[in-house]
């Protein structure tokens, strides 16, 4: 069953990303059905987060997008590269964002080894990486402002439940600029080996 857009717009953007381990992302893009567990997130609070895009209420042409209603795709290029895929989270106006880091491929696989020019199944470290993630599924920084109940990009509560005792905590990535806020623990994920056991 898709997401409900209420549930992406919870206040506390922290326990929302590790609620969205063992959701499933799906996509259909290019004609193509794609999908899989997310195993791997990261949240970013806003105003008062300096790993933020939005920190101190910033709002760019590219960063505009986060201060929509959540259930909305925020997707830039990093490093004139890689599209990342966030989830926009909370009401209007208050810019909480979730990225996507990895993910379990469930659907299509056949496609997305093709879109990230993999050459061998190995489902323990597959698609993990932002970038990854995104090429996998066709998501492309153009699909920033999709709303995430449609038909293009959605994700899934399948009643699949990690155990907390397999989910690991810890510091983003790549944000050491953002001083003390480097080390929250806002990074939530699974090791695809404990997922594989479960599923």
């Amino acid at each position: 069953m898709k997401l409900p857009i209420e549930y992406y717009r919870k206040s506390n953007v922290v326990s929302l990303a590790k609620s969205f381990l063992g959701k499933y992302l799906f996509t259909y893009l290019d004609g193509k059905f794609t999908g899989g567990i997310i195993t791997e997130t990261e949240a970013y609070n806003g105003i008062i987060d300096k790993a933020s895009h939005a920190f101190g209420g910033r709002r760019t042409n590219r960063t505009e997008i986060m201060y929509a209603d959540g259930g909305t795709a925020y997707v830039y290029l990093c490093y004139g590269i890689h599209s990342l895929f966030n989830i926009v989270t909370n009401r209007k106006d208050i810019p909480h964002a979730i990225l996507i880091r990895a993910l379990f491929p469930i659907e299509g696989l056949e496609t997305m080894m093709i879109r990230t020019n993999k050459k061998n199944l190995n489902r323990m470290n597959l698609f993990i990486g932002p970038g990854l993630v995104s090429k996998a599924l066709g998501i492309h920084y153009s699909d920033t402002g999709k709303k995430l109940n449609g038909n293009e990009i959605w994700i899934e509560d399948r009643n699949f439940k990690i155990p907390n005792a397999k989910i690991i905590t810890g510091p983003r990535v790549g944000v050491e600029y953002a001083g003390k806020d480097a080390a929250l623990p806002y990074r939530f994920r699974v090791m695809h080996r404990d997922l594989e056991k479960i599923i």
